[in-house]
């Protein structure tokens, strides 16, 4: 199976779990870069307004094909309940390329269900697996477990 794991983080936080799960599935990698600064508390705070209103962003070029996967792998923080601008951007830019997908999120609090809901229905693909984490998961590295089960579940559907 050919992997791709495709995330974007504002803080890092998700950039550390998508280098597990590439690790873990031996896969490639792309970060999606978000070409508005969202930087600080005032990037925060638009960029929550701007996820709720459910914008797309300019992101970066990116270098990897994801036709040419068999399984692409989204990343995204939540943000005000829904995925973050540079990924609904990407996944709006590439839908039609994706076989197969597997989601995760990290998030300060709640909102995971509505946003990968939501990857779904704009991917019209149902998730082969789904990773939910809270920011002190990743922080405190007490995620392991789970994001091994995750990627276990994805080999297992292959």
């Amino acid at each position: 199976m050919k992997s791709l794991v495709v995330f974007y983080s504002r803080t890092g936080v998700t950039t550390k779990v998508a280098r597990d799960i590439k690790n873990l599935l031996l896969a490639d990698i792309e970060q999606v870069l978000d070409l508005k600064d969202r930087s600080g508390a005032k990037g925060w705070l638009i960029a929550g307004k701007d996820a709720s209103f459910k914008k797309t962003t300019q992101i970066n070029p990116l270098t990897k094909d994801p036709a040419n996967y068999d399984l692409v792998v989204i990343g995204t923080p939540v943000w005000a309940f829904t995925m973050a601008c540079a990924i609904r951007q990407y996944i709006e830019q590439n839908k039609q390329k994706f076989k197969t997908v597997a989601f995760f999120c990290t998030q300060g609090s709640t909102g995971s269900k509505s946003t990968f809901q939501e990857m779904e229905k704009i991917c019209a693909k149902k998730a082969i697996g789904l990773l939910e984490l809270s920011t002190k998961e990743v922080v405190s590295n007490s995620y392991s477990e789970k994001a091994e089960g995750f990627v276990e579940k994805i080999k297992q559907s292959f």
